[in-house]
């Protein structure tokens, strides 16, 4: 770290995992980051990389609380450290999956918003209980830092109602809250902008749909700037078919296998962890395992990965006719920057909409940011890595320096 430059925090905590890295703003150098995991269980590790250095602990991490202490002295090992001291922190950014209708841009952390994030557990059981629970403890080893809060969710808070409702009852939004609410909102954000900039264009003016796909995926459609419709829904279940969630199904499904036994808990489990790529192909969620059966002659492997590219394909075009015109289409996340065969299969057969893979240029650009489009190509495709947590440090520079965020206004409703 050199002078003048202010060290960032950035956490993301899971149910028992935290990952944290530091980035020097305003250059936005990372300085290194590291890896809790198996908290709460008998034995937990603690991976830290720094530019020169690495650092590995195994202990028992009882909680959070442990978690953040433990974390603590890895960053500020006399030897394998990233930091001299913890007073050199200016700021703690937190990954938070759910902020419901409270919020549509990052804030910084008040009683008002742990309340909301608490308010909105019952949306993301899984999620925001943790997210709370690492802003906590954050709070209690450096009292004296500003928080802020990044919502995955904040950045769909732009869909119009049309986009957002469901075909139920209204009484079951006004009750429950039930709509699209979206997520991997800071991804495609971080690589819609990422590309805009790549292409010298403007927001203002520019249409994207990006491509988030790993073993969660979604697509996003981006008019001048802002979100206008996306594929995970009231939950990350809907949209696309994915590692091991199915994506979009029949709600009939549902019951006919209710009415043969199953439990709510065996479907739960099935629809989020036993399906997609891991059970259609019945071999694994990881898409090179499913290639290289496929590429061997298993039959299952192929289908699975027809039906992946299919279903993207089908929202990409779904997407196009929302948007009108399409200037970007943008691939990130670890299928959409690494598969390179799968970002040929997504492409092949959307000429008619003006989207023209030059499938050289796909492999000559490989896992690194670039255009794979042909020259001709009325849309630009570009494979963007996505940084999530280089836009968590950037909200929270900017936050703690007092610089608001821009709000984008929901969209009018209008006859349609």
């Amino acid at each position: 770290m050199t002078a003048g430059q202010t060290p960032i925090l950035v956490i993301n905590c899971g149910s028992s995992s935290l990952k944290y890295e530091i980035f020097a703003m305003p250059e936005q150098t990372s300085l290194g980051r590291g890896l809790v995991e198996r908290i709460g269980e008998p034995s937990g590790r603690l991976t830290q990389q720094g530019e020169a250095t690495g650092y590995l602990l195994e202990e028992h991490i009882p909680d959070h609380q442990a978690a953040l202490q433990l974390m603590a002295q890895a960053i500020t090992h006399k030897e394998k450290g990233l930091l001299p001291s913890l007073a050199d922190i200016q700021g703690i950014g937190h990954r938070v999956v759910h902020g419901g209708e409270h919020y549509s841009a990052s804030v910084l952390i008040d009683d008002k918003v742990t309340t909301a994030i608490e308010a909105n557990s019952e949306l993301a059981p899984l999620h925001n209980p943790a997210n709370l629970a690492g802003i906590r403890a954050a709070a209690a080893l450096m009292p004296n830092l500003d928080q802020v809060a990044v919502f995955d969710t904040a950045f769909h808070q732009t869909l119009p109602p049309w986009a957002y409702y469901y075909g139920l009852p209204l009484k079951l939004y006004n009750t429950y809250k039930i709509r699209r609410y979206g997520f991997h909102g800071t991804s495609h954000r971080y690589v819609a902008g990422k590309a805009i900039s790549l292409l010298k264009r403007s927001p203002e003016n520019t249409n994207v749909i990006s491509c988030h796909l790993g073993n969660g995926a979604s697509v996003t459609a981006i008019e001048n700037g802002c979100s206008v419709d996306t594929s995970m829904g009231f939950t990350p279940l809907e949209g696309l078919m994915m590692g091991t969630r199915s994506g979009d199904i029949d709600p009939s499904i549902i019951f006919f296998l209710l009415e043969r036994g199953y439990t709510p808990e065996q479907l739960n489990t099935m629809l989020n962890k036993k399906s997609g790529l891991l059970g259609l192909s019945g071999i694994s969620k990881d898409l090179r395992d499913v290639e290289q059966a496929a590429q061997a002659g298993n039959q299952a492997a192929k289908h699975a990965l027809e039906a992946y590219a299919y279903r993207i394909k089908k929202y990409i075009g779904a997407y196009a006719a929302v948007l009108v015109k399409v200037d970007i289409l943008v691939f990130t996340g670890g299928i959409g920057q690494h598969g390179v065969s799968m970002r040929g299969r997504i492409c092949r057969r959307l000429e008619n909409i003006g989207i023209f893979m030059d499938y050289d240029r796909n492999q000559e650009v490989g896992s690194a940011t670039g255009t794979i489009s042909t020259n001709y190509s009325r849309t630009t495709i570009v494979v963007v890595p996505t940084r999530e947590e280089l836009q968590i440090a950037i909200d929270t520079f900017k936050l703690i320096r007092g610089e608001s965020q821009k709000t984008i206004p929901k969209k009018q409703e209008v006859i349609i």
